[in-house]
């Protein structure tokens, strides 16, 4: 009976293996696609080759050394703006989720219903006010208007939220009466306990905020302040040789999003699944 359990598991294993196959593919061949042309010889790009005669790293090398692009500091810039908005919202969300879950106050659910409403909102909605706000406070072409719009956000509200629901009342509780602070409680025993909710959150945050576009656009102007996905479009031109550059640009930039997935791909689950069942 054991042994054609295990059969049985191996043969749905093998199943599962063979119906991801498409997916794999899908995935995986623009990108091996990208990782070709950003090798190839400049008369290969447009000559129908899937692969290169011969692999040439000169693009990215270009992409890294030459000024004109400046791509270095482009990615020097989205890690310092992507990395303050992460711990931003580590602290921030933190606050507030535990505000919710543990306190009590008057008009608390109206609040979080209020909360999660910003949720409803697209953010194309907002991005104009929130130019004219930078303008007028003559943070245009500076870091912060890159970090300060997004240095709290609902999603992150709830998500610790739930999870610190998981926790017993009993242990605030007990901790209150020991005479522990709020803010003590919180950093001794509440943010040591969700580590796995703010690795996801982190992990969340970082990618969304380094794959912006849009909003970094509308406020640098110089490439001093430019994000790497802006140094992107920026490396393209009309002939062959700049579409390669493009590519190896293009590869620089998902590298930090490929080995979150990768390293982080666990704990993101555990993550965003923890205090899903939790009211």
């Amino acid at each position: 009976m054991r042994i054609k359990t295990i059969q049985r598991k191996r043969l749905q294993n093998a199943g599962r293996f063979v119906l991801n196959i498409p997916l794999m593919l899908i995935i995986l061949v623009p990108l091996l696609y990208t990782l070709s042309i950003s090798v190839m010889p400049a008369d290969e790009i447009y000559s129908n080759h899937l692969f290169p005669t011969s692999v040439n790293f000169i693009n990215y090398i270009q992409a890294f050394v030459n000024p004109y692009y400046n791509f270095l500091r482009m990615i020097f810039n989205s890690f310092i703006v992507s990395t303050v908005v992460m711990l931003g919202q580590m602290a921030t969300c933190s606050l507030a989720a535990f505000a919710f879950s543990f306190l009590e106050f008057k008009g608390k659910k109206i609040l979080f219903i209020c909360v999660l409403a910003t949720m409803m909102v697209p953010g194309e909605v907002t991005i104009i006010a929130n130019y004219l706000t930078m303008a007028q406070w003559g943070w245009l072409d500076t870091y912060q208007a890159l970090i300060f719009p997004y240095l709290t956000s609902a999603m992150g509200i709830f998500l610790l939220r739930q999870y610190y629901l998981t926790f017993a009342k009993e242990l605030y509780e007990a901790a209150k009466l020991d005479g522990c602070s709020n803010l003590r409680f919180l950093a001794s025993i509440v943010l040591p306990l969700s580590r796995p909710a703010l690795g996801a959150l982190g992990a969340y945050v970082f990618l969304n905020t380094w794959n912006q576009y849009m909003w970094p656009l509308l406020v640098t102007n110089s490439r001093d302040y430019r994000t790497v996905q802006i140094g992107i479009s920026m490396l393209y031109d009309i002939d062959a040789q700049s579409l390669g550059l493009m590519m190896a640009g293009v590869v620089i930039v998902i590298v930090p999003s490929l080995s979150i997935f990768v390293f982080m791909n666990k704990q993101l689950i555990n993550g965003l699944m923890a205090g899903a069942v939790k009211g």
